[in-house]
């Protein structure tokens, strides 16, 4: 016989259920009884709502929320910044993209580091949301809402949940015991966890294989949710959608926990060990357990429980497109939260984007070892632009990435000022041609669209432009973001050599004779040169916001001519002219001068 139900049937049964969010008692009431009210997706929100009048989905992607138990380091940049980027992409694509981020408030760990800094709960965590918040405007995050589960609204709509959740006779009460992790707010078996010797105490301590956090015995009497009536579903779930966790590595290791098999969740813990939460509907006595409050976050800042007018969901953006998350909560993510979604009838993400670690000196990064990365410090070091670039284009989603000024002055020195930055220079402050003029010239000689004069290096040239384009978009696309760095990086890098082979200085004052019909020597290796770092400043819009405008602002191009759409060979016949007048000489007209430090 299975554990004893504890089902709780609502007022209006009979009617579509749903929560009122303007009750003051917070009843739970039928939906046929509810008068119009305020569409909650316009509450805790960090910028302007979605228009309700659209039609299209927009593009949704997340960032885990952070606990505010401790300062940001670079792993919350790293996830902040991913998510960023796609968002930016699919905006520069003409698509309509939103992004959520934020903080988790609540568990054992905020409690207890707020007890240790000696301070209440929630003014603990409005400092710490308040730093993340400065984080996400330092690093240029264009986040449309910003995420506290202390809000009254995430709160009304996870009791929300819980109800129906209990309704669908999903939640049971039991006697639980486990090793207890307060680090990472879960159990874990007898056989996720160890003995060993704490290395800076000498003591001996039992500590989760997966997180190498310290655990605890505990028992307790709390709520359970049915997890293994989903372990089927979620098998054929992986098993038949294999792109929403497009990492193999992660794929099979989720896989490899479902066909282990799966207990029935924890969802709840005794006020009296754990207040600082959001209480269980109707038993005080009892905590919601911190990670089925805070995954829900993801559908509670757009509305959820929406209003039942049929596309409110959908118009909203859920479900989410993309959601970024880091390697150490995949079983929350993979696991968990879909079996949530299902159980309460609400569509799945449609991609989980696992991604690694960032180690310093190869060791995981820790407040006790003293080797944190602040964000802050390296953004003020390195610049925004520099940052993004580098977290992009070292970063890993397979495997952890090692932080390192000197690999981030290595590529800035590089890829950036000795690959792009130089070719901006080279062309744009060359005194033996005008851009624009060349520009002119090759597109009045050229009407065929790009008949080049036959040389096999401008024919290798047009080709990699023709093609680059393409494929890193698709990388884009694809998530795979290091990858379309990469394609526009070695373009850099083959425009460079192929403007100091052509050595177009050689050709001036006077062309030497050209067939009729085709551009002059000279102005087809500029324009060539110049088209190239024009789809290359579209292309980097997402990654490096600033530096990539200030080069297109350069090279005169357009602001309503910088989409995805014009990053194609010769698309663009019209700039050439910097927005800013003649292209400043000295260091002000440099894309990227000099570090003032380098140790």
């Amino acid at each position: 016989m299975g554990p004893p139900i504890l089902s709780r049937r609502w007022r209006c049964i009979q009617n579509t259920l749903s929560y009122s969010p303007v009750a003051t008692r917070r009843p739970w009431i039928c939906a046929s009884c509810i008068n119009k009210t305020v569409d909650r997706r316009y509450l805790q929100t960090s910028g302007s709502a979605p228009a309700l009048s659209r039609e299209r989905k927009p593009f949704y992607v997340t960032t885990p929320i952070f606990y505010v138990n401790a300062a940001p380091h670079v792993g919350h940049l790293y996830s902040m910044v991913l998510a960023d980027i796609i968002k930016r992409w699919h905006h520069l694509k003409g698509e309509k993209a939103i992004l959520a981020t934020g903080v988790d408030e609540h568990g054992m760990k905020i409690q207890q580091a707020s007890a240790k800094a000696g301070s209440a709960p929630r003014p603990f965590c409005d400092k710490g949301a308040e730093i993340f918040k400065q984080l996400a405007e330092e690093a240029q995050i264009q986040n449309d809402y910003f995420v506290r589960t202390t809000a009254p609204s995430h709160r009304d709509a996870v009791q929300y949940a819980w109800q129906v959740l209990l309704d669908k006779e999903l939640i049971y009460m039991a006697k639980h015991e486990g090793w207890y992790s307060v680090s990472d707010e879960t159990f874990f078996p007898e056989s996720g966890v160890q003995l060993i010797v704490d290395p800076p105490t000498g003591r001996k301590i039992m500590v989760s294989i997966e997180t190498g956090k310290e655990v605890e015995w505990t028992t307790e009497q709390n709520y359970h949710f049915r997890l293994s009536a989903f372990r089927d579903q979620l098998l054929s779930l992986y098993e038949n959608n294999a792109s929403m966790i497009p990492s193999q590595k992660y794929r099979n290791e989720i896989r490899a926990s479902l066909e282990a098999g799966l207990d029935d969740l924890s969802i709840s813990r005794p006020a009296d060990r754990l207040s600082w939460g959001i209480p269980v509907p109707n038993d005080p006595s009892q905590t919601i357990y911190v990670w089925l409050d805070a995954l829900l976050n993801y559908t509670t800042i757009l509305g959820y429980p929406w209003q039942p007018d049929g596309n409110a969901m959908t118009k909203a953006g859920w479900p989410a497109d993309v959601q970024i998350i880091g390697k150490d909560i995949t079983r929350f993510h993979c696991i968990y939260w879909p079996a949530f979604l299902i159980a309460l009838d609400l569509p799945l993400p449609k991609q989980i984007m696992v991604h690694g670690h960032w180690t310093l000196s190869n060791k995981k990064m820790s407040k006790s070892l003293g080797n944190v990365v602040n964000p802050f410090f390296a953004i003020q070091r390195f610049g925004v632009d520099m940052m993004r670039f580098y977290l992009a284009h070292d970063g890993d989603v397979e495997r952890d990435a090692d932080y390192s000024n000197y690999h981030i002055i290595e590529r800035y020195k590089k890829e950036l000022q000795g690959g792009l930055g130089n070719l901006a220079s080279r062309i744009l402050r060359g005194k033996k041609w005008d851009v624009r003029a060349c520009v002119q010239r090759y597109f009045a000689s050229n009407p065929a669209a790009l008949q080049t004069s036959g040389k096999s290096r401008v024919q290798a040239q047009l080709a990699m432009m023709r093609s680059m384009p393409e494929l890193a978009s698709k990388a884009m696309d694809e998530l795979s973001l290091r990858d379309a760095l990469k394609l526009i990086f070695d373009g850099v890098h083959a425009t460079n050599k192929f403007l100091h082979h052509s050595a177009p200085w050689a050709f001036f004052p006077a062309d030497p004779p050209h067939p009729p019909g085709s551009a002059a020597p000279l102005d087809e290796i500029i324009f060539l040169c110049a088209d190239f770092l024009r789809m290359a400043g579209i292309l980097l819009q997402p990654v490096m916001p600033g530096k990539a405008a200030q080069l297109l602002d350069m090279l005169g191009v357009s602001k309503d001519a910088r989409a995805v759409e014009h990053a194609r060979v010769g698309s663009d016949a019209d700039f050439g002219v910097s927005k800013g007048g003649e292209v400043p000489q000295g260091r002000r007209g440099m894309l990227f001068p000099p570090l003032v430090s380098e140790v």
